[in-house]
């Protein structure tokens, strides 16, 4: 059950954190230049790559700073993930001069290095890192990476289907929301536990 629940969250979690990020932008370049299927397995790879990492991390902060702190801690992250949402990412001139890079002869390791960079201090990846501190490693580790692929997957069909028809303020806006909710759901438990 802990489980299922872990893995649940870390995948809505990522997923949400993913809509509108900076590098959903970088993977719609890269599908331009790659065969989906090539950048659907650099991402993956990368993808976890990076959170396993943040899940160590995770692991780290949960052993060194007790409970109610990190509840408090992973929901102000919340907050300020969903107000990072609403300002929105962009791909700037450098991640495009990252996806369109012929140096590496191989599309997969090119996907693959371009998008660890890219994920390497990302929301998503600060997002595997607070919830990876409410649950055990392995299921925020497999969700995170589910999340992470599947809102990358979709941004691949749709931006190929509908080119920059896509409300991005939309999207923005109710992925904030979610964050807003699941962090002030956070830090209304944190407080509780501190208070008894």
């Amino acid at each position: 059950m802990e489980f299922a629940a872990a893995l649940a969250v870390a995948t809505v979690a990522v997923f949400i954190a993913e809509m509108g990020d900076k590098t959903q932008l970088v993977a719609m370049s890269l599908a331009t230049r790659y065969r989906a299927w090539t950048v659907l397995l650099g991402i993956t790879v990368a993808t976890l790559a990076v959170h396993g990492l943040s899940v160590l991390i995770a692991e780290g902060l949960g052993l060194a700073i007790p409970t109610d702190w990190v509840t408090l801690i992973a929901g102000i992250s919340f907050i300020v993930f969903g107000l990072w949402t609403l300002k929105g990412d962009e791909l700037t001139d450098k991640d495009e001069e990252r996806a369109s890079s012929r140096r590496i002869r191989s599309g997969f390791v090119t996907v693959m290095v371009v998008f660890f960079i890219a994920e390497l201090g990302d929301k998503t990846m600060l997002a595997t890192i607070a919830v990876g501190t409410q649950y055990h490693w392995l299921p925020v580790w497999i969700g995170s990476t589910i999340g992470m692929v599947a809102a990358d997957a979709i941004a691949i069909v749709l931006g190929a289907v509908l080119g920059k028809k896509l409300p991005e303020r939309a999207i923005q806006i109710g992925a904030a929301a979610l964050f807003f909710l699941a962090g002030g759901a956070m830090l209304f438990q944190g407080v509780r536990m501190l208070a008894f």
